[in-house]
């Protein structure tokens, strides 16, 4: 056995769950359909605490009332924060299965000092999240944007990033504004200038088509008010080197660019063709290995339209139906080395182990050696200690719950069948078990979860059915 450590992918992958236009869905599903966790899963709330529907989420406060366009409420239509446990519930789920957090806040930018310390606060324990605020600030649509000057949105952001360094300086704040124009300048500059030098991460929202009159109007050649568009990846490309090149000239470095926000709609380019333009806007950053670009969030798992990997059947909001996207994106994209974290083996490891969760781009574990002597009927891992735990097999990673002793690995040669013997190395891990870091007095409790792997796993390998029914 030996130690391991993972480390960041080169271009590292987040996925959208839960928005205006889907509900939350459960990471032990994404993670069965998807076959291992991404870098991050960015999920959307916002905080409007001295509104008069506040609170209720917007659309259910005013369901009633005459709404044609998805941002014509008081107040956006989010998940609201701080409201019945959320999102902290989600948070922990994300995290428990080996994922970082990624919140987008939409926020009131009258909130005092006291109230944004108080949710600085909150989020501390969730280790090396990161926080998009009041994104895509350069537009007209999201109410910080109606009801503040873009200078006011631009002030709001560097007092609130610099009361995150202060109260939580795990998280990673990220400035998601306008692009870079053909002149040199960024939209918006003089309002929001500051704001790339008070940030960790840049990103500009994009998508290679999108319908935004959905859900009031169907995207059709005819359609008068044209609220669908349509661009190349070229386009884009070209967009986020000029955004990400004047960037670094406002703040005085060189940061990350991501895009916390993309896809391709398919209801503009139809289900069928929608993932190709994906794979290949990922495959450029890739093919060209651009050090900068350091991340692309698909937007997002399950989607009422159709922006999702799933589409929410519309009898059944429990119910996703897989879209051709899901395996274009899973195959292509998520497994495809660029974009998955870099494993590097070390010295030699011995039980009892110890195991450190900084992040999903900074952990160690154990790499454990397996033998098998053909193709396996039945594979299982045992471990009875109280422990949660990431596994990795096969390339297919599972998720062993502190409550849980034995997963079925099985899973992990359905589609990769062994063709004789062979070795393998069992990749094991151990996130917060309850999605928190808890304070114990360490100088790094709020970066740093440690856990001990007591034993080895008990494996159960079979190369031979029990019984054949005749």
């Amino acid at each position: 056995m030996k130690k391991l450590h993972m480390g960041p992918a080169k271009c590292s992958l987040y996925l959208g769950d839960g928005s205006e236009r889907a509900e939350y869905v459960d990471q032990d599903y994404i993670l069965h359909k998807l076959g291992r966790p991404h870098c991050a899963v960015n999920i959307m709330y916002t905080y409007y605490p001295h509104d008069k529907e506040w609170p209720a989420r917007i659309s259910e406060a005013w369901k009633d009332k005459n709404v044609s366009f998805a941002w014509d409420y008081p107040y956006d239509d989010y998940f609201p924060y701080d409201v019945d446990g959320q999102p902290f519930r989600q948070m922990q789920d994300i995290r428990r299965h080996g994922q970082d957090v990624l919140l987008t806040l939409t926020l009131d930018c009258g909130l005092t000092d006291d109230e944004l310390r108080g949710i600085a606060r909150q989020l501390r324990p969730f280790g090396r999240m990161m926080i998009r605020i009041n994104h895509e600030c350069c537009g007209n649509w999201f109410q910080h944007n109606k009801r503040y000057t873009y200078a006011q949105v631009g002030a709001f952001f560097v007092r609130f990033s610099g009361i995150l360094r202060q109260e939580a300086p795990n998280i990673r704040v990220i400035f998601c504004g306008g692009w870079g124009k053909e002149d040199g300048h960024m939209e918006q500059e003089d309002a929001f200038r500051d704001c790339y030098a008070a940030s960790d991460l840049w990103s500009c929202d994009t998508y290679l088509a999108l319908h935004y009159g959905w859900p009031y109007d169907v995207a059709e050649p005819e359609n008068v008010q044209k609220s669908w568009k349509c661009d190349s990846v070229q386009k884009l490309v070209d967009q986020f080197t000029r955004t990400h090149k004047r960037a670094c000239e406002l703040s005085g470095d060189v940061r990350p660019m991501i895009t916390a926000e993309f896809n391709t709609d398919g209801d503009v380019t139809g289900p069928r063709l929608q993932g190709e333009s994906v794979v290949r806007f990922a495959h450029y950053w890739r093919d060209n290995k651009v050090d900068w670009f350091r991340g692309i969030s698909l937007y997002q798992f399950r989607d009422r339209g159709r922006l999702g990997l799933e589409i929410e059947d519309p009898n059944n909001k429990a119910v996703g139906i897989e879209q051709p996207m899901l395996k274009q994106y899973r195959d292509k994209v998520l497994h495809d080395p660029w974009f998955m974290p870099e494993m590097t083996e070390g010295a030699e490891a011995s039980f009892p182990a110890a195991l450190r969760w900084g992040g999903s781009e900074d952990a160690d574990g154990v790499a454990i050696p397996v033998h098998f002597d053909a193709n396996p009927e039945f594979c299982e891992m045992t471990v009875e200690q109280q422990i949660g735990l990431m596994v990795e097999l096969n390339g297919k990673w599972f998720y062993k719950a502190p409550g849980t002793k034995t997963i079925d690995l099985m899973s992990a040669f359905f589609d990769k069948p062994l063709s004789g013997p062979c070795d393998m190395t069992m990749k094991v891990f151990a996130p917060p078990a309850d999605g928190v870091n808890v304070n114990d007095g360490s100088v790094d409790w709020d970066v740093n979860y440690r856990a001990v792997l007591e034993k080895a796993p008990e494996m159960r390998i079979r190369y031979v059915p029990m019984g054949i029914v005749g």
